[in-house]
C-alpha cells in the first residue's frame, strides 16, 4: 500500500513537471523568436564560403571585407555580433546613423550597404514587434552586411577608398592600416561605434577644415549655386555701365567673397570690388591684378558642383597621408607651387617653388631629409643629357665653357675625363650616347648653391636655382621633376638647427669656397611632396588650384567605381 502511494505520487509529480516544462517551452518560444544556435551554425557555414568562393554576396550586395570577415567571426566562435536572441540592435542603429553621415566625409553611404541595412532593421523590428519567428538566413544576411559595412567604411576613413598607386604610378602613399577584426570586436564590446569610426579620420587639421568647407559649399549648392558671368572685355576698376559688373557682384557674394550687404545698385567697378576680385584671385592662385580677364573669368564660372567634387577628391588624398607627418616637417604642395616648413602644425617658413613640367611630373611621396650639399656638382641625368643638353651642345661649340660643364666616360676607377672638342657631336644620338655630363659648382650650376637630399626611388630632391626670375610667374611648372626653391638659405639655416657649427655665417663662408661640402643632419626632417588642388589656409580661407597634371579626373573616376574587394 505504501509503495503504491509512492508510485502514484511520483507519477503525479512527473506529470506536473511535464506540464510545467511544456508551458515554459511555449513561453520561451513566444519570446525567443531567434534560434541563436541555428543562426550560429548557419553563420559558420556561410562564413566558410568566404574562404572557398571568390565572391561572397547577400542578394545583389557584394561583401568586400572577405579577409576581415572570416577572422572576425572565428574570433567570436561564430556567435552573431550585432543581434542577439532578444533582437537587441542598438549598435546596428549607431552604425546606420554613422553611414547616413558618410557624405560629410566626401563618401557615399550607398557604398556601405546603407539602404539594405536600414530596410532590414525596419523589417526585423516589425517581425519582433509582431512576435513572429525570424529566420536564421535573415539574421545572417544582416550580420554580414553590418560587419562588412563597418570594415569597409572604416578602412575608407582610415586609408582612403582608392589606392593611389593603382591610378597614378607617380604617387607613392604611406597609407595607414588597422586590424579591423580586432577593432570591430573591441568596438562592439565597448559599445562605441561612433567613437571608433571618428578615431579613424585623418588627424591633420587640414582635413577637418576641408570637411567644414565642403558642408558650406553644399549649402551654396542647395541654394542654387552661383550665376555665370558672360564673356566680354576685361572688367577693371573705373568701368561702369556694364551689366556684367552687377553679375560679378552677385557671383562674388554667392561664394562669400563679397559681403551680401555690400550689394548695391549701379554698375560701377569701384575700389571695394577691385579688392574683392584680388581676394578671389589669391584664393584661386591667379595673378592678383584686380581685373577680371579671361583667366579670372574662367575661375569665376566654374560651377559650385565642380568645386564640391574638387573638395571630395582632396579629402580622399588626405586619407592617404601617414598618421604622423612629424612634429617638424616640410610640406610641398605641387599644385600650389609652395613649400611650408611646419612646427607643431604651424607654418614657420614658406616660400614659392618651381615643380616639374607637364611632361616631367614631380611625383607624390613622403621621405626624410638626411643631408644637404653645399656647392653641389650637377651630375646630369642621362634622359636630360640626351633630350635637353645634346641639341644645345650640337648648336654651340662653346656650350661647355659657358655652362662650366665637363665630359666623362666610364664609372668608378675606370672614369676618364674627355675633351668635348675632340668628339664629333654631329654623330651623337640617343642610341649611341655613352657619356656623362657634370656641371661644376658656380653661378651657372643648375642646382644653384645647395641641394637638400631625401634619397628616394624617384631621384627627386629640393635645390636652389640660378634662374630667380622664374619665381615671379604664377604658374611654375618648369623643372625636370625636382623642386627648386625661392629661399634656399632660410631653409638651410632651419634644417641645420642643432648642427653646430652650421649657422648662417658658417654656411655663407662655405658657399664662397665653391667646394662641394656634404652636411648630414643630426635630426632628419620628414618631407612630404603632396598634390592639393583645394585646401584651407591658416585663416580658414578655402583655396582652389588648377589640376596641372590632370590627376583630379583620374581620381574622380576611381572614386565613383565600386570599392575593391579587401
Amino acid at each position: 500500500m505504501g509503495n503504491e502511494l509512492k508510485v502514484r505520487r511520483l507519477g503525479i509529480g512527473c506529470l506536473f513537471f511535464l506540464v510545467l516544462s511544456l508551458f515554459g517551452s511555449l513561453h520561451r518560444a513566444a519570446h525567443a523568436q531567434i534560434d541563436m544556435e541555428r543562426v550560429r551554425e548557419s553563420l559558420r557555414n556561410r562564413v566558410e564560403q568566404a574562404g572557398i568562393s571568390p565572391v561572397l554576396s547577400v542578394g545583389e550586395e557584394r561583401v568586400y571585407a572577405v579577409k576581415t570577415l572570416p577572422r572576425f567571426y572565428e574570433m567570436r566562435a561564430y556567435r552573431p555580433a550585432w543581434i542577439n536572441e532578444k533582437g537587441q540592435i542598438a549598435q546596428a542603429d549607431a552604425l546606420v546613423e554613422a553611414l547616413q553621415k558618410a557624405g560629410l566625409e566626401g563618401l557615399e553611404a550607398s557604398d556601405y550597404h546603407y539602404e539594405f541595412i536600414r530596410d532590414a532593421l525596419l523589417e526585423l523590428r516589425a517581425l519582433l514587434g509582431q512576435k513572429k519567428p525570424v529566420s536564421p538566413g535573415f539574421i545572417i544576411d544582416l550580420e554580414l552586411m553590418l560587419t562588412d559595412a563597418f570594415s569597409l567604411y572604416g578602412s575608407h576613413l582610415l586609408s582612403g577608398k582608392v589606392n593611389p598607386e593603382t591610378i597614378d604610378p607617380e604617387w607613392f602613399a604611406n597609407r595607414r592600416a588597422a586590424d579591423f577584426a580586432v577593432l570591430l570586436q573591441e568596438t562592439l564590446e565597448g559599445n562605441r561605434i561612433n567613437e571608433a569610426l571618428s578615431s579613424l579620420l585623418p588627424p591633420q587639421p587640414g582635413y577637418g577644415k576641408l570637411k567644414k568647407a565642403l558642408a558650406e559649399y553644399r549649402v551654396i549648392e542647395k541654394n542654387g549655386g552661383w550665376p555665370s558671368i558672360p564673356s566680354g572685355t576685361i572688367l577693371k576698376k573705373g568701368d561702369s555701365k556694364d551689366e556684367r559688373i552687377d553679375a560679378l557682384r552677385i557671383r562674388l557674394a554667392a561664394s562669400g567673397d563679397l559681403d551680401p550687404k555690400s550689394l548695391k545698385e549701379g554698375a560701377v567697378f569701384d575700389d571695394e570690388l577691385e579688392q574683392t576680385v584680388i581676394g578671389f584671385q589669391v584664393r584661386h592662385g591667379l595673378e592678383p591684378d584686380g581685373a577680371v580677364g579671361p583667366l579670372t573669368l574662367s575661375q569665376l564660372n566654374v560651377p559650385v558642383e565642380e568645386r564640391i567634387k574638387q573638395m571630395v577628391i582632396n579629402m580622399e588624398r588626405s586619407r592617404w597621408l601617414p598618421q604622423d607627418l612629424g612634429q617638424r616637417h616640410i610640406l610641398v604642395n605641387i599644385a600650389d607651387f609652395h613649400l611650408d616648413l611646419f612646427e607643431k602644425d604651424r607654418s614657420v617658413l614658406n616660400m614659392r617653388v618651381i615643380v616639374g613640367k607637364a611632361y616631367r611630373h614631380t611625383p607624390v611621396f613622403s621621405d626624410k631629409m638626411t643631408y644637404i650639399v653645399l656647392n653641389p656638382y650637377w651630375h646630369v641625368p642621362r634622359k636630360i643629357a640626351v633630350q635637353d643638353k645634346l641639341p644645345l651642345i650640337k648648336k654651340d661649340p662653346e656650350y661647355w665653357t659657358k655652362q662650366q660643364m665637363k665630359l666623362f666616360e666610364g664609372w668608378g676607377a675606370e672614369t676618364k675625363e674627355l675633351n668635348p672638342r675632340e668628339i664629333d657631336w654631329s654623330r651623337a644620338s640617343a642610341a649611341n650616347f655613352s657619356y656623362r655630363l657634370r656641371q661644376e659648382p658656380g653661378p651657372q650650376n643648375a642646382l644653384g648653391k645647395m641641394k637638400f637630399m631625401f634619397p628616394n626611388r624617384f631621384g627627386v630632391y629640393i635645390h636652389d636655382t640660378p634662374t630667380r626670375e622664374l619665381f615671379r610667374k604664377s604658374v611654375r611648372t618648369m623643372s625636370s621633376g625636382c623642386i627648386r626653391i625661392e629661399k634656399p638659405m632660410a631653409l638651410a639655416e632651419y634644417v641645420l638647427m642643432g648642427n653646430p657649427p652650421w649657422n648662417g655665417e658658417n654656411i655663407s663662408s662655405a658657399l664662397k669656397t665653391n667646394v662641394e661640402k656634404t652636411i648630414f643632419l643630426k635630426n632628419p626632417v620628414p618631407v612630404h611632396l603632396l598634390y592639393w588642388t583645394t585646401f584651407v589656409d591658416g585663416n580658414g580661407m578655402i583655396h582652389f588650384r588648377n589640376d596641372i597634371y590632370h590627376r583630379d579626373k583620374r581620381l574622380e573616376a576611381a572614386l565613383y567605381k565600386k570599392p575593391p574587394v579587401q
